[in-house]
């Protein structure tokens, strides 16, 4: 599997999760020292600025894999990263995996309504109306494709029990079990072509995800 946005919060707890898993990880990374301590883990990153590379410059790096997991953002920044990652980057990304003919794309989204009810700024309502468009790029792709839009991510122990479906109402979610979601659903072939909504819950991981099999 190949991620990209290996090295961060989210990113770096799948690979973690896949590699337990058996998982062989490949990423892309922006800096040397991020590629030296994924390689300590047991993940084999190549060093590489997203926004300046071509389709076609990453996808040799995808050649072998059967999945393509975009799990990198811009956490609405800035317009311009917001812009190059969480828009064109995603968009790349899905081209680059066509050309390497890797039959899988999963992207790591946002649930709709997060941040709704605060009071938000030009920058954060870009964010929103880029990752709204972009799922629409991605949900009319010819590949087997997953999006999975969590609610408000938060830096806590993962409770291993999640709400999982086509809509979920907005609150929040530990990024282990983010983590741990995506890595149960990427080994579920039978889960394909969907948007799922995610969300803290009380039924188990594995289990939420056997029962949006269809």
């Amino acid at each position: 599997m190949f991620i990209i946005g290996v090295s961060g919060a989210v990113g770096g707890l799948l690979a973690r999760n896949l590699t337990d898993r058996g998982d062989e990880v490949l990423g892309l990374v922006r800096r040397a020292d991020q590629r030296d301590r994924l390689a300590a883990r047991g993940t084999v990153a190549q060093v590489g600025e997203l926004a300046d590379m071509s389709a076609e410059a990453l996808a040799p790096m995808l050649s072998g894999v059967h999945v393509t997991v975009f799990a990198a953002g811009s956490n609405g920044g800035a317009k311009k990263d917001t812009s190059e990652i969480d828009g064109e980057g995603v968009v790349k990304a899905l081209e680059a995996t066509r050309l390497a003919d890797v039959p899988r794309f999963a992207l790591l989204s946002v649930l709709p309504e997060a941040g709704r009810g605060d009071d938000l700024d030009e920058d954060k309502e870009f964010y929103f109306a880029v990752k709204k468009l972009v799922d629409v790029t991605v949900s009319e792709s010819y590949l087997d494709w997953l999006i999975l839009r969590p609610a408000m991510l938060v830096d806590r122990a993962g409770t291993g029990t999640i709400a999982l479906g086509p809509a979920q109402p907005h609150d929040e979610i530990s990024r282990e079990d983010v983590a741990a979601t995506l890595a149960a659903l990427l080994h579920e072939p039978l889960i394909r072509r969907q948007i799922l909504e995610l969300t803290q819950g009380s039924t188990p991981i594995e289990a939420a995800v056997h029962a949006n099999i269809r």
